[in-house]
């Protein structure tokens, strides 16, 4: 949880920067959950995760110095600098990714969990979503194949109080969450999501019964996120006092005080892995900065289209004097293309003729 705490902390100072770029979310507030939550996973069970991922992919294994360079656009990030703050994923650590589409992960998750019944796998996919994701669409669609096709999968609910900046009596008809999944044969149970040991007992219970009977269960973690929705949230639509009360249950202060209090860490060992953890993530950043930005003529690497499938070109690029296969760009001699000239700050001259078409 301190991991996931320095780590976000120095994320917001460099987008603040301008080291990172697009949106960040962060989860400050929210570590017992993710943390309760991912550590009740066995290591060949799934996890999928919303926009709000960061906590999610350390938790679940993924190197800080990676993730960091992924949040900055960097080759030696998670996803090569692709997929940035919202969409990291690691399939050796089974995190399959965070996702920018409010409830796109849902229906992706009971696709993970078929595949899972389907192969006759031990595994349990777990997907998080925001409180406000459960007034999608796909919230239904998903509870009902998940019951009906009785999957592996347990869903987590991250109640924080508010979608984006709309608080839940607002945004929802039903305000006990872990009943909307209840008309579609998902049973509900409820942690404490600013408590991470009520999160990993209840978790541990929910993935048992969808491992072990067959039955997808609906989670609601009820926690509360210390900062805005984003890095670009003004946070008008709550009351410094009311951030200030629910700062009390921190649970980096609550867990470190209760095992203080039972003997497991004294205060100068809690200091110390305090300071450790914010070395570990200067060194994340220094990582980070130090690698390079991707090339432009990687742009067209890795795009999903296999062989021949697609007649006539699915990608163009035109930064040549005549237009070429954009998926060509990794077989031709790239010291020799016409841009490269163009990227190292010169610009690409056209050849007679069309020069002559273009007066003509």
């Amino acid at each position: 949880m301190l991991l996931i705490r320095r780590f976000e902390e120095r994320a917001g100072e460099m987008y603040a920067k301008a080291k990172i770029g697009g949106f960040l979310h962060l989860a400050i507030g929210e570590e017992a959950t993710i943390v309760g939550s991912t550590r009740a996973l066995r290591d060949q069970d799934y996890l999928i995760s919303t926009y709000r991922s960061h906590g999610h992919t350390l938790a679940r294994g993924s190197e800080p110095e990676r993730v960091m360079a992924e949040l900055f656009g960097r080759v030696d990030g998670l996803c090569n600098g692709r997929g940035g703050s919202m969409h990291m994923f690691d399939l050796q650590n089974r995190f399959m990714g965070g996702y920018g589409i409010v409830g796109g992960n849902l229906p992706l998750a009971a696709g993970f969990a078929l595949a899972s019944d389907y192969l006759e796998r031990d595994e349990v996919t777990l997907c998080q979503f925001g409180d406000g994701a459960s007034n999608q669409g796909t919230f239904g669609e998903t509870m009902n194949l998940a019951a009906l096709w009785r999957l592996p999968v347990v869903f987590m609910v991250t109640n924080n109080q508010f979608g984006m900046g709309t608080a839940l009596e607002r945004h929802s008809a039903v305000t006990d969450l872990m009943r909307k999944g209840e008309g579609f044969g998902v049973p509900g149970m409820r942690c404490d999501g600013m408590d991470v040991a009520d999160t990993y007992n209840v978790t541990c219970d929910a993935l048992r019964i969808a491992r072990e009977e067959r039955q997808p269960v609906l989670v609601e973690a009820v926690t509360y996120r210390f900062r805005g929705h984003s890095m670009a949230d003004p946070e008008e639509y709550r009351t410094k006092e009311q951030v200030d009360e629910w700062r009390k249950r921190d649970p980096l202060t609550v867990f470190g005080d209760q095992l203080v209090a039972a003997g497991v860490l004294g205060e100068d060992e809690r200091e110390a892995i305090d300071r450790e953890t914010i070395e570990r993530v200067d060194r994340a950043v220094a990582f980070a900065d130090a690698s390079p930005h991707p090339s432009p003529n990687d742009l067209y690497d890795d795009i999903y289209v296999l062989g021949e499938q697609v007649r006539g070109w699915y990608s163009v690029d035109e930064r040549t004097p005549t237009p070429h296969r954009g998926e060509d760009e990794s077989a031709m001699d790239r010291a020799e293309l016409p841009h490269a000239a163009e990227h190292a700050g010169a610009t690409t001259a056209k050849p007679a003729d069309a020069a002559q078409a273009d007066e003509d």
